[in-house]
């Protein structure tokens, strides 16, 4: 019976085999791969951490016997440098693979050059099968590398008239429990979260994922005069980051530091998210999730660094004046408001989550 699958078909398999890495492979891309014989697949591979072997070579050792004359299907381009990992293009050129089909050219720029010296050793190579799904699979990825700064999401969990809490700070529970788990393993997906110093101190939040299966992502708190309490739970263990100004005391500085944790300076008077944000990039973070207050969501809007959005509503009237969703300047006109595109709507229980995006790389 004569093989119906297109080169479409068996990049949607790469695509979902690379999900299989995500929250593990930071600050890499999430890749997977496919080797295909006359029709019919005889390995899969994907990149499942970060220092791992990449999904080509996890695809080639998982192959019966040899790869000479197949076509492989990987979402990325494949590496041609020497990085924790020897280049991948260097083992497909070994195993005599006939065909390359690759969504997407890869944008760090250590890494690129693979397709130019797979098609000099005599390979075939196409390029550009689902490359859009590619992109947005590894929207992280890219921006980080294309922007120079850290992809940025802001989520927050509001009642319908976009408050946080009531006028005595009651926020416990706003959203229903199976959203709640949803924002968790979002947590899961980013490879830091950050929120002011007013939340950890008014909820004392875990900010992890608290999900087996998946990491808990680096915790960054906002503490422009290193207010926290050492015995706040994100500071359970030393997987933390507090950026801070200038106006911070010395002291405390000096007790978190000899906890093991890393102390960032990121303004004069006020934390400055573009001088936060390239700090983390020089760290190797590619994403952060912002999950508040609403002063710190307000600053990143003001700033312009919002990629994404997650709103999470609930049927419920709060009222007040205080405890906004969103704080900051705000626009000045409807004109120069954030405008986000690209939406999605899902329910968890009563509460409805609301997806959308920006600047989509």
């Amino acid at each position: 019976m004569k093989n119906s699958k297109s080169d479409e078909d068996y990049m949607r398999e790469t695509l979902r085999l690379a999900e299989m890495g995500r929250g593990f492979v930071n600050p890499n891309p999430m890749v997977g791969a496919v080797i295909v014989r006359k029709g019919r697949v005889v390995a899969r591979g994907y990149h499942r951490i970060s220092g791992g072997s990449h999904a080509e070579i996890e695809a080639l050792s998982n192959v019966r016997g040899n790869a000479a004359g197949t076509t492989l299907y990987v979402n990325l381009e494949p590496c041609c440098h020497f990085g924790r990992t020897p280049p991948c293009t260097d083992a497909l050129i070994r195993a005599k693979i006939a065909r390359i089909v690759c969504a997407t050219r890869d944008s760090n720029k250590t890494a690129r050059g693979g397709l130019e010296k797979l098609r000099r050793a005599g390979i075939d190579v196409s390029i550009g099968s689902l490359k859009k799904e590619a992109r947005d699979l590894n929207e992280s990825f890219f921006t980080f590398h294309e922007r120079q700064r850290p992809f940025v999401a802001l989520k927050f969990a509001a009642s319908l008239d976009g408050k946080l809490a009531t006028r005595s700070g009651d926020s416990k529970w706003i959203t229903s429990k199976p959203a709640r788990a949803h924002a968790r393993r979002l947590r899961g997906s980013y490879q830091a979260v950050v929120v002011g110093v007013e939340t950890v101190m008014a909820d004392d939040p875990h900010l992890g994922a608290r999900i087996k299966k998946l990491p808990d992502p680096l915790r960054v708190i906002l503490d422009s005069t290193l207010r926290i309490s050492l015995k706040a739970q994100v500071l359970r263990d030393s997987h933390v980051i507090i950026a801070t100004t200038k106006r911070a005391s010395a002291l405390k500085k000096k007790l978190l530091e000899r906890r093991g944790i890393r102390v960032l300076t990121c303004g004069d008077n006020h934390i400055a998210p573009r001088q936060l944000l390239a700090s983390l990039k020089q760290l190797n973070i590619i994403s952060v999730l912002v999950e508040g207050g609403g002063a710190v969501l307000g600053s990143f809007i003001d700033a312009g660094f919002v990629d994404k959005v997650y709103a999470f509503y609930a049927p419920i009237l709060i009222g007040g004046e205080n405890a906004v969703s969103i704080g900051g300047h705000g626009a000045g006109r409807i004109a120069t408001a954030l405008h986000l595109s690209h939406t999605s709507v899902e329910s968890f229980g009563s509460t409805v989550l609301i997806t959308a995006s920006t600047n989509r790389p």
